[in-house]
């Protein structure tokens, strides 16, 4: 279930709720009772960054392939076609 930051227009009361997303938004305010309690937009919660960042997650087994070593290995092209390093530029 994901979590909602809420604010009171009125009174400045803020407040994060564990909600349903089906969950109807709330209206009132806890604090006051005033009717002007809305969601707020906030940031993901998580951030997919870096290169490459599946193939040790959901990387497939069976391959023993490596990335190149050096400089003058990374110009070839790769020997193994499954391996992430083999990746044309």
């Amino acid at each position: 279930m994901p979590i909602y930051a809420y604010k009171c227009e009125a009174c400045g009361f803020a407040k994060d709720v564990l909600q349903k997303m089906s969950d109807a938004p709330l209206q009132e305010c806890p604090s006051c009772g005033k009717s002007t309690f809305s969601k707020q937009l906030t940031a993901a919660g998580f951030q997919l960054k870096g290169s490459g960042w599946y193939a040790t997650d959901f990387k497939g087994g069976g391959s023993s392939c490596a990335a190149p070593a050096s400089a003058d290995t990374a110009a070839a092209p790769s020997a193994c076609a499954g391996c992430p390093a083999a990746v044309d530029v």
